[in-house]
């Protein structure tokens, strides 16, 4: 069955790779589960037909996701529908908070109908945002809606759908990504056969369908006795020979008037309406007869649910026209693997609350509530609005990041963390995520401080100038570099913090094996103020801030670790400085001493330590508070001591408080 569908893809695509070699590597990035066969078909079989490669990510954070896409230079986005609509309100939140939305919203709709070129112009700081080699998205898994097809096509991306079941060993039909149908689901592939039975049922046959079942029973056939599969999806074919989804042919309802009405038509208009995040129809017994029902999910800012659907009737027929809908209380539905809604349990929950007259979904569907319970390692038998995440679910300040990021995953929103890490019940974290998306500081990562040929100036200029100058202010007593001669490959260097010239004398301390492949945190509000000055400042004045963050980074390493929000975007990347074999500089006090002894260390080193899992190397300078209290710029030699201690290893995830006190004991007793 595989090889059915992998060979005729690569006969069409055989005369293409003579076009690869100018965009080579065709880079895949894949969101879909590799237990469906859609996710295997798009991350196993094709891409080495392209010669492609395939990243694999585990957030599915929609920041993230767009900063991969750039950092790793990727080609086609593979992902469901509903991934699609979460990178699609990113932009847009990122647009409202920066106030851009309003006339980017204008400029979209008069960029409808242009030429793609146009278009990619007309919106090319979105195309830089993504890297200017990410071109294409493929929507698999369910039914992309119009409006979100419309929004990246209107940017001047490729989006390419495709149609096909596991049973059909994936696809049956996909767009060709240079002339996409708009709003089909493409053209039959070859070596297949479709038509459609007289009631609009999708049949197909050829050597890509399985042959049976499998059952304790014995084997069932897949297909009839002529071959034909039975999708149980309702389709269209135009004259060009393009197919378009209709909706599961079970899901179709038929109203007392004998009218065939498919939930996908009405999702897709009530989904338009102006405050509405999602929706979903359902099928209502009423009268022994069946009536569709709109079960919705609204934002803060909806005119209501009347409201909606007074808009939405407007653009249907007749009998098509909604008159029952509900509200869902939860913020998203309960979802399959591939994010497809599951309308059964949707439409039991609608059908019970009706008996009963209560709103749909309880405690125990709640998403955060099965979250908290996966993370509390344990069954929260009840979950209630003042239910303590401290003293009632026994939260550990580093399950609180694992349940901070879980939210972000499961909702596709980012959250403040300050905000989160003073919720204190699980009502104030319901409040947060009904309360939507916050702003973020937006801090810079220079990654290209550490590649040529930034990494040899910096070599040059640490021998030219910063050692010369290290050992004339204070020629330092250096003890215990022996610990490190064991030493190969990234370590995590924690020490005290006493001044701004605290890295020079860190720096020369080291071995040169580490000292040129060390990256230092610095504070992030600070350098992001020298990154990007106020625009009151006078123009020399921001400019001779700039250059100070541009020397800083690119002669000391230096990259932002935020004290309040956006600290696991500067724990990303020092992970990827990690793997480019980078050493890590931290100063877990986060300030400079006042009086000479050691500050508490933070608890955000030992959640570093926990995701780094790399040898800690702790280190402390000594003297230079004395020289710096006296007023004095130059210290007498061996005056200011530093001292390196032995490597230690956290083989497995603790408390994040617990190992910021461990760390802290040992710096306190070099």
């Amino acid at each position: 069955n595989v090889l059915a569908n992998v060979d005729p893809f690569a006969q069409q695509i055989r005369p293409y790779l003579k076009y690869e070699r100018l965009v080579h590597p065709i880079r895949f990035l894949c969101l879909l589960p590799l237990s469906h066969v859609f996710g295997q078909f798009l991350s196993i079989f094709l891409p080495p037909l392209l010669r492609g490669t395939v990243c694999f990510v585990e957030s599915l954070k929609p920041a993230e996701i767009i900063q991969t896409i750039r950092r790793q230079r990727i080609s086609v986005l593979v992902a469901v529908p509903r991934m699609l609509q979460s990178l699609q309100e990113k932009l847009e939140w990122d647009l409202e908070n920066s106030g851009s939305a309003v006339p980017f919203r204008r400029t979209l709709d008069a960029a409808k109908g242009r030429h793609w070129l146009r278009r990619w112009w007309i919106f090319r700081r979105v195309h830089r945002q993504f890297g200017w080699k990410f071109w294409a998205l493929i929507s698999g898994g369910a039914s992309l809606g119009d409006e979100t097809e419309e929004f990246w096509t209107t940017l001047g991306f490729a989006v390419i759908q495709g149609y096909g079941l596991t049973e059909t060993t994936s696809l049956i039909s996909v767009n060709h990504p240079f002339q996409v149908g708009k709003g089909s689901v493409g053209k039959i592939l070859a070596g297949r056969e479709v038509k459609l039975a007289p009631d609009g049922e999708i049949l197909v046959r050829g050597g890509g369908i399985a042959s049976s079942y499998w059952s304790a029973a014995g084997a069932e056939p897949v297909a009839s006795a002529e071959g034909w599969y039975h999708t149980g999806d309702i389709g269209e074919l135009d004259r060009q020979g393009n197919l378009f989804f209709k909706g599961r042919k079970k899901e179709v309802i038929i109203t007392s008037a004998g009218m065939n009405v498919y939930p996908e038509d009405l999702e897709r208009v009530v989904k338009k309406q102006s405050g509405v995040i999602d929706c979903v129809v359902v099928s209502l017994a009423v009268d022994r007869n069946a009536e569709p029902c709109a079960v919705l999910i609204l934002r803060a800012d909806s005119p209501g649910p009347d409201g909606v659907i007074a808009q939405a009737n407007q653009e249907l027929a007749d009998y098509q026209r909604i008159r029952r809908f509900m509200v869902w209380p939860d913020l998203d539905f309960p979802r399959t693997a591939t994010a497809k809604p599951r309308r059964q349990q949707i439409a039991e929950s609608v059908q019970k609350c009706l008996k009963a007259g209560s709103s749909p979904g309880s405690s125990s569907q709640k998403p955060l509530h099965d979250l908290i319970s996966r993370i509390a390692k344990r069954q929260v038998l009840e979950l209630l609005k003042e239910t303590r995440l401290d003293s009632d679910l026994n939260l550990s300040s580093l399950d609180r990041v694992e349940l901070l990021s879980a939210l972000e995953d499961r909702y596709h929103l980012p959250l403040s963390e300050t905000q989160f890490s003073a919720a204190g019940t699980v009502g104030e974290i319901e409040q947060m995520l009904a309360e939507g998306p916050v702003p973020r500081g937006v801090f810079h990562y220079p990654a290209w401080a550490q590649h040529w040929p930034v990494t040899w100036i910096r070599f040059i200029v640490h021998y030219l100038l910063l050692r010369p100058a290290v050992f004339f202010l204070g020629w330092p007593k250096i003890a215990g570099r022996e610990n490190l001669a064991q030493v190969d490959g990234p370590v995590l260097i924690i020490s005290n913090h006493v001044g701004h010239v605290d890295v020079g004398f860190i720096v020369t301390a080291l071995p040169a094996r580490i000292r040129h492949k060390l990256a230092t945190a610095a504070g992030g509000e600070a350098l992001e103020a020298l990154r990007t000055p106020p625009s009151n400042r006078h123009f020399l004045a921001r400019l001779y801030d700039r250059v100070e963050w541009a020397l800083g980074v690119a002669l000391l390493n230096l990259f932002p670790l935020p004290r309040q929000a956006g600290f696991r975007e500067s724990f990303t990347f020092v992970g990827q400085s990690v793997d480019r074999g980078q050493s890590i500089l931290v100063f877990p006090e986060g300030h400079h001493t006042t009086n000479g002894k050691l500050l508490p260390f933070r608890a955000g080193v030992g959640l570093l330590v926990n995701n780094l899992g790399i040898p800690v190397v702790p280190m402390r300078i000594d003297g230079l508070f004395e020289v710096k209290q006296a007023g004095k710029r130059i210290a007498r030699p061996h005056q200011i001591q530093v001292k390196i201690g032995k490597p230690i290893t956290f083989s497995t995830p603790r408390d994040p408080q617990e190992i910021a006190a461990e760390l802290e004991n040992l710096v306190a007793r070099l």
